[in-house]
């Protein structure tokens, strides 16, 4: 699979909707997470995100004017012990709950389908970053309508053991805007990594769509020592 320029793929789509990006520094030192959120209804570009333990979750940037709550408000990130779970929605804590219990990562996502919004029936997109003993390795899932029919559920899940160095995945909610619109569609996108969490914060945030962006997340994990840094950054202010 050819390496896609991650900012020119971003920049010539408006409307991605909601992305995770996972992958490995070009030194090999780190692994990288990226979440980011859009929104074309007023109520889902009243969010910012907040951190929250060693996570993150969303927030109405001005409460009066939330409206319904049930799929806009959860913890996108959540971190149980070596592992580093990003998603979507509230599977985050399905996903965090299951493993808790020794479950898989796909096993914890059986009980779960694509959002009930129809028309789009949002795909649930969903990573989970493994690090223990200086090696690295992840896997993302998406579950989805069955093309456009509630009735079934197709759900897919990609495993990357000791992932290249400068190489991540990217896997986004929509394949581009629509009505409705149409769920992502393949194998999550190679894409390449960058060394710096400032450079590659400030390229996913200067390329996503000006009106559509809402929130981003950037978090580069060490893999020898589990330590952390994270960025953050809102369109509401």
């Amino acid at each position: 699979m050819k390496i896609i320029d991650l900012a020119e793929e971003l920049r010539s789509n408006p409307y991605p909707g909601r992305g995770i990006i996972i992958g490995k520094t070009p030194d090999g030192t780190k692994a990288a997470a990226a979440y980011f959120i859009m929104g074309r209804s007023a109520n889902s570009r009243n969010r910012v995100f907040v951190e929250e333990g060693e996570g993150i979750r969303t927030q109405a940037f001005d409460p009066d004017k939330l409206e319904d709550p049930s799929l806009i408000i959860y913890a996108p990130v959540r971190v149980l012990g070596n592992k580093t779970i990003v998603t979507n929605g509230d599977q985050t804590d399905t996903i965090y709950d299951g493993m808790d219990k020794q479950l898989t990562f796909e096993q914890s996502l059986r009980s779960r389908e694509f959002e009930p919004d129809a028309p789009n029936y949002t795909p649930r997109i969903s990573g989970i970053m493994h690090i223990e003993s200086g090696l690295y390795n992840y896997a993302m899932s998406i579950l989805k309508s069955d093309n456009g029919d509630p009735a079934g559920c197709s759900r897919f899940t990609f495993a990357y053991h000791n992932p290249g160095a400068g190489q991540g995945h990217f896997i986004h909610t929509y394949m581009h805007d629509g009505n409705p619109l149409p769920s992502f569609e393949g194998e999550p996108k190679l894409v390449g990594i960058m060394d710096s969490i400032e450079e590659f914060t400030d390229m996913l945030w200067n390329n996503l769509n000006e009106d559509n962006k809402v929130s981003l997340f950037v978090r580069y994990i060490d893999i020898k020592t589990g330590t952390y840094e994270t960025r953050i950054v809102n369109k509401n202010k």
